[in-house]
């Protein structure tokens, strides 16, 4: 259950182009907004708050700690507090290491784990744009983009990525039980350098590794 919380650091309608309505439109320009936002972030670190809520509003769990982005699918989330944890993605696979249960679980980068929230943020914007229906509402120079799923596998039923003067702020999931994570970014440096070793994990000796397969293709 934590390993699903950390990484959470998931139908069509025709219409024929005469038929289309205004807010059809609107949603469009969303999501080329968004695309916009996003498109030129190669880079990103920002500390992070994480606060998990139940469906009532009541915290079930805050973490803190830091947060590296190379795009495309180069990704690190390393937990600090109350308990140390960290997810590395190297482009290939992700690495989840649990110093306490001295635990490596090895994932493919599948469809999977790409439709986890943070790791969005490391995979290609138009892609992202394509495969949720967008929304946005902007409040100053604060946009809030609402995200909805068109698949049915994905770890989240909506997902809110809220950006203050075009830099990305903070993010928030709400699951099928209406469970919500809720994560601000703070610190947050763009397309400067990042180290590639940031990307790369190395069990430690005498962890208990962990390797999951993808699923089988119909």
């Amino acid at each position: 259950m934590r390993k699903m919380k950390t990484l959470a650091i998931a139908g069509a309608v025709l219409l024929a182009p005469a038929l289309m309505t205004q807010a059809a439109v609107a949603d469009q320009a969303s999501a080329d907004r968004l695309t916009h936002l996003l498109e030129p972030l190669k880079t990103y670190s920002a500390d992070f708050e994480q606060q998990i809520l139940d469906a009532s509003g009541s915290s079930l769990q805050d973490t803190s700690g830091h947060m590296w982005l190379s795009r495309p699918g180069h990704f690190r989330w390393e937990v600090n507090e109350p308990y140390r944890q960290l997810v590395v993605s190297d482009g290939n696979e992700v690495s989840l290491y649990d110093p306490d249960l001295e635990q490596v679980t090895i994932q493919p980068l599948d469809d999977r784990v790409t439709h986890t929230p943070a790791l969005l943020l490391s995979g290609s914007a138009s892609e992202l744009a394509d495969n949720y229906d967008v929304s946005r509402q902007q409040q100053g120079a604060s946009e809030t983009f609402t995200l909805v799923p068109q698949a049915n596998d994905t770890l989240f039923e909506q997902l809110k990525l809220t950006f203050y003067s075009e830099q990305l702020d903070a993010l928030q999931m709400t699951d099928s039980t209406g469970q919500r994570t809720a994560i601000d970014f703070d610190n947050a440096e763009t397309n400067t350098d990042i180290d590639p070793a940031q990307f790369q994990f190395q069990p430690p000796e005498g962890a208990d590794v962990i390797r999951e397969q993808s699923p089988a293709t119909p």
